[in-house]
Parts: C-alpha cells; structure tokens; sequence
C-alpha cells in the first residue's frame, strides 16, 4: 500500500510540475492570518448587531423584568464576545509577528 501511495503522490507532482504548478506562494502565517482575521472582522460584526438589537429589546420592553433581564444578558453576552475576539486577534496579530 505505501509504495502505490508513494507512486501517486509522485504522479500528481510530477503532473502539477508539468503545468507550471511551482507550489504555495504564501507562507503558512500569511495563509492562517488571512483565514483568521476575517473570521475575527465577521464575529466582531455580529457582536455589534447583536448589541443593536438587545438594545432595541431594552428600549421596547416597556419595564418587562423578564424582557429586561434578556436584553442585558444579551448586551453582556455580546460584549463579552467582543473582548473574546480582541483577545484572540491580539493573541493572533503577536503569535505572527513572532514567527514572521
């Protein structure tokens, strides 16, 4: 089974030398930054969108102890996330520059 395996993969890299395939152009921290910090951008934006709609709850819920209790504990939720994801693009932003 390993030389058939190995007889493949020889293949397929012979085959992609033959188009002009020279290998990744990025380096593995530019490909795992430009996965993670638009990962990051999005979560960020749904912190907020949700922080805008709990505040809307808030404001419409008419003195409703139950509803208030939601509408803060999403703001708290939310707000809590966002620290989440600062913290792990800090974390993210230093790991790179480390190794870069």
């Amino acid at each position: 089974m390993t030389g058939s395996l190995s007889l493949f993969a020889k293949t397929i890299i012979e085959g992609a030398k033959d188009i002009g395939f020279t290998g990744p152009t990025t380096a593995s921290n530019t490909t795992i930054a430009n996965v993670l910090y638009p990962v990051y951008f999005w979560a960020g934006v749904a912190a907020v969108i949700v922080i805008v709609v709990a505040g809307f709850f808030f404001v419409s819920s008419h003195g409703d102890p139950a509803l208030v209790t939601r509408a803060k504990s999403a703001i708290m939720g939310a707000v809590i996330g966002l620290a989440v994801i600062f913290l792990a693009f800090s974390i993210t932003a230093i790991v790179i520059g480390v190794f870069n």
